[in-house]
């Protein structure tokens, strides 16, 4: 009789653990906020942003509000709703609900790319956290 209780009890426990991790996950993958980097080989433009930006972006505003996900442009097809054909690497696309709000085309330099991009989660009314 007591494994009967402890069963019981154990099958409690995990409906409840079940309905509480469950209203704990996220919606959907599509409700996600990130940005999208286009690349491909060979690319030059590429390499110089992953050598100024690629390893400082995880640690910014930014990119805690928008985590950097990669594509390549002539292999993999990304489940995003883009606005035009992505033609040129890099290419950085902010997506937000699976869908395209905000892109940059090309790297401009490190200057210019901060100032893009914040320009670009600005119009999207993506608030950034700047107080760390």
């Amino acid at each position: 009789m007591c494994v009967l209780v402890n069963r019981g009890l154990n099958l409690t426990f995990l409906k409840t653990l079940t309905v509480l991790l469950l209203a704990l996950a996220p919606v959907s993958a599509g409700a996600e906020t990130f940005l999208l980097m286009a690349e491909e080989d060979g690319c030059l433009w590429c390499a110089r942003w992953n050598k100024e930006i690629a390893h400082i972006y995880p640690k910014t505003a930014e990119g805690k509000a928008a985590p950097l996900q990669r594509f390549d442009l002539y292999s993999d097809k990304p489940e995003v709703t883009f606005k035009t054909r992505v033609r040129f690497t890099p290419t950085f696309i902010l997506v937000q609900n699976g869908a395209e709000v905000g892109r940059i085309e090309g790297y401009p330099g490190e200057d210019f790319f901060w100032g893009l991009l914040g320009t670009m989660f600005e119009r999207a009314k993506i608030p950034v956290d700047q107080t760390g």
